[in-house]
């Protein structure tokens, strides 16, 4: 038996199924490309017969893409097959795939048929796709709740009339792993002719289980997996296929095979899905999360810089993904925060170390996450102070706005010891202090983020500003606490322009 996985993909056509996750034409042809490029061996391009959309996505994708078998699917009727292939005839790997249900549930509240009316169909509608091309896939839906010994009936009677490939469908996610594994293994032990064709799979993930059940199929003797990026599809999803592969990947020592797919696509084409089909990534999510290389805890990190493999099984570089992410919070070590401080460019004795240490740890702790610009603001306020004197300094501001009436700050501040005033205007209280901060002091910077914080309770809370800055390279944060929010909007802006002034300096001072 081979030890190659085919991954069927089946994301423009089952996954494009998620609620709200429609594509246009032409964004199904930008993921394909993409999905030849990670290595699938198979495309779902779509179910020609549904819309005059998805038959021209089938065509193109058919037409356009290079490497991939490609795929449409096809109920069991003869319109359907025919649309099939009027879709597919111009793909030089054409592949028809068409299925109808084998459990007694489905023939009987949904397609009102006979188990023997079922089986004929099946066979009739595998012969005339066959009658059109060499590669046909055939679904008894409903296989994980079907009868056994009329799934292996119909199974041996599809292979007979042509088809090359039998995939078996967890269609209602309903499957527990070691007995969709044994189902497999009876598939392989009681169709005579199963040799003939190869064993797929298409599980669904309503309980969490479409991997797992994957998984145990594999094991069994199954050579196809059908999969979607992301694990989109229909209700809760299907197996994911980054999943899937880095499993085989990972533990080829224990199970012996492998795939086509380029990993270090996975996560460039997990991005394109998401962004097209607006789909975000939960971030725990296996394999391609924000967080699946992250790591807070200070054991873990201390672990990580000493040695990768400790708790690392992946690679991040492995999936695309550049580096793995030392997430600095309450959790973290002084060995990571060390060596943060040490890619920041501070490398400072044991007491400052210490003093920043402390203060980092109380910063954590009501934070979620410490950015660079956190700790820069407290290597600069605990070490650094007496190196930094205020380039500018806030005297005075006044600020008139209203319903009737144009946002207008008058400034007046200290520019390098000398006295300075003007006026701005502005679309908001705010923005007008800025704009007139902006124009006495000449910056060129980027207001990335603002943010408020109430310190305190109640209508005269003292509350607390954050200005993130950017210009050039240098990334600053800027904070500032006042019970009037307006100034305390400007004292922060104003603290993040003596930061950035500051770095400006000590850049010029190096490269002197």
């Amino acid at each position: 038996m081979s030890d190659k996985v085919k991954i069927f993909d089946t994301t423009l056509r089952d996954g494009e199924q998620s609620p709200g996750a429609s594509m246009n034409v032409e964004e199904k042809i930008i993921v394909a490309r993409q999905l030849a490029k990670l290595g699938v061996d198979i495309i779902e391009a779509g179910f020609a017969i549904s819309s005059p959309g998805d038959f021209e996505a089938v065509r193109r994708i058919g037409q356009e893409i290079e490497g991939p078998t490609i795929c449409s699917l096809s109920r069991a009727k003869p319109e359907d097959i025919d649309c099939s292939w009027e879709a597919l005839k111009g793909s030089p790997r054409p592949r028809i795939h068409t299925f109808i249900s084998t459990s007694d549930i489905h023939l009987k509240h949904q397609f009102r048929m006979t188990r023997e009316e079922a089986l004929k169909r099946a066979v009739e509608m595998v012969e005339r796709a066959r009658g059109y091309v060499e590669d046909v896939e055939f679904s008894p839906m409903d296989a994980s709740r079907s009868e056994e010994a009329y799934l292996y009936e119909v199974l041996e009677a599809v292979i007979d009339a042509g088809a090359t490939t039998v995939n078996i469908p967890d269609t209602v996610g309903y499957a527990l792993p070691e007995r969709f594994g044994a189902l497999i293994k009876g598939i392989k032990d009681n169709v005579p002719n199963i040799e003939k064709a190869v064993i797929s799979v298409h599980c669904h993930n309503d309980l969490g289980l479409a991997v797992a059940n994957s998984l145990f199929a594999v094991m069994n003797g199954a050579r196809q997996v059908e999969c979607t990026i992301n694990g989109i599809g229909e209700r809760a999803g299907n197996a994911s296929l980054e999943e899937i592969v880095m499993i085989l990947k990972t533990r080829k020592d224990l199970l012996g095979l492998d795939t086509s797919v380029v990993t270090e696509q996975i996560y460039p084409t997990s991005r394109l899905v998401s962004s097209i089909t607006g789909m975000m990534v939960q971030p725990n999510k296996a394999v391609i999360g924000d967080n699946a290389f992250a790591h807070e805890s200070g054991i873990h990190q201390d672990g990580l810089l000493k040695e990768k493999t400790t708790y690392e099984i992946m690679r991040p570089e492995s999936v695309g993904i550049t580096q793995s992410t030392l997430v600095l919070g309450k959790h973290s070590g002084r060995h990571a925060f060390r060596i943060r401080l040490h890619e920041l460019g501070y490398d400072l004795a044991p007491e400052d170390l210490n003093k920043a240490f402390i203060r980092f740890k109380e910063l954590a702790d009501k934070k979620k996450e410490v950015f660079d610009e956190d700790i820069e603001a407290i290597v600069q306020d605990e070490v650094l102070r007496f190196e930094m004197p205020d380039r500018f300094k806030l005297l005075s501001l006044n600020v008139k706005s209203g319903t009737e009436t144009q946002p207008t700050a008058e400034v007046e501040m200290e520019v390098d010891g000398t006295p300075v005033k003007d006026t701005g205007l502005g679309d908001g209280p705010v923005d007008a202090a800025f704009k007139t901060i902006t124009k006495i002091t000449g910056t060129k910077s980027v207001l990335l983020r603002y943010s408020v914080n109430a310190i305190t309770g109640g209508t005269d809370a003292l509350g607390e500003v954050t200005c993130r800055l950017e210009e050039g390279e240098h990334i600053v944060l800027g904070q500032g606490a006042h019970t009037d929010i307006i100034v305390a909007s400007a004292k922060a802006y104003i603290n993040a322009l003596n930061r950035l002034e500051y770095k400006k300096k000590v850049k010029r001072e190096r490269l002197v």
